[in-house]
């Protein structure tokens, strides 16, 4: 079967069971969504009380509607944020907790991070402690499926061009048991996660790790760099190498276990 028939079929069983139990909260239709769902406070409770996540000044966050509570608790706790923005559009949004105080709840939100936060240049990213990405589905390999935009692996991807984040830096995401599945076909641009929360259990990712080092440029759709600015300036950069942050040092590796 094709790669992406394949994703898109494990896509539609995971909506569909999500609905059919009742546990899909809003914002509706969840189809084409990273959806929501009930117990998402929970996962994210269980998810921000990791080691990783205790231990980390600095985590970037997707800006899914499952994912608000994980900010808001991270921003509580005094976590320096970095937010994508929607489609990542406008690039990123730093949060730092001396921003939130006093209006956590209405940072978290995307929205609320913009009248909150600020939007920041590349050469502002910091240095990034942990990742946290949406999604749709996962499996206990750690394998990961988003919505299918590849705005996730995007955002990865530029965070690798400029040195903000390397291989070794952890990557997390919360959802619900019924999103974890037995098997998620991969494409060369897919990141694999390391840890998993749901409302009742953590999931530390027993299969290969799977990073790519930078944008795949090859695989990049050009429509992209029309839509995002970041990019357009990455190309730039690319050009002209000696204007770029130089990349950190990184070997590729497995779990153990």
């Amino acid at each position: 079967m094709d790669v992406k028939r394949e994703k898109h079929e494990v896509r539609m069983r995971v909506y569909r069971a999500l609905e059919a139990s009742g546990v899909a909260l809003p914002p509706k239709p969840i189809a084409g969504r990273i959806p929501n769902f009930k117990g998402a406070a929970a996962a994210a409770r269980r998810l921000a009380g990791q080691g990783e996540l205790i231990k980390a000044r600095v985590v970037f966050c997707n800006p899914d509607s499952p994912q608000r509570p994980l900010r808001e608790l991270l921003l509580r706790r005094g976590k320096t944020l970095v937010m994508a923005t929607p489609r990542l559009a406008r690039g990123f949004i730093l949060l730092t907790p001396g921003m939130a105080a006093g209006r956590y709840r209405l940072a978290s939100t995307i929205r609320g991070a913009f009248k909150v936060g600020r939007l920041i240049q590349l050469d502002e990213l910091p240095q990034v402690d942990v990742k946290v990405t949406g999604s749709v589905a996962v499996t206990e390999r750690g394998d990961r499926l988003g919505k299918g935009h590849g705005y996730s692996e995007l955002e990865y991807a530029i965070l690798r061009e400029v040195g903000a984040v390397s291989e070794e830096t952890p990557v997390a995401t919360t959802v619900h048991d019924l999103q974890v599945v037995e098997h998620i076909p991969a494409e060369p641009h897919d990141i694999t996660v390391d840890l998993i929360a749901t409302p009742i259990r953590l999931i530390e990712a027993r299969g290969e790790v799977r990073r790519p080092k930078g944008v795949m440029w090859e695989l990049l759709d050009e429509r992209y760099l029309d839509e995002i600015p970041v990019l357009m300036e990455l190309r730039k950069r690319a050009a002209h190498p000696e204007a770029a942050r130089k990349l950190p040092s990184s070997t590729r590796h497995s779990r153990s276990g």
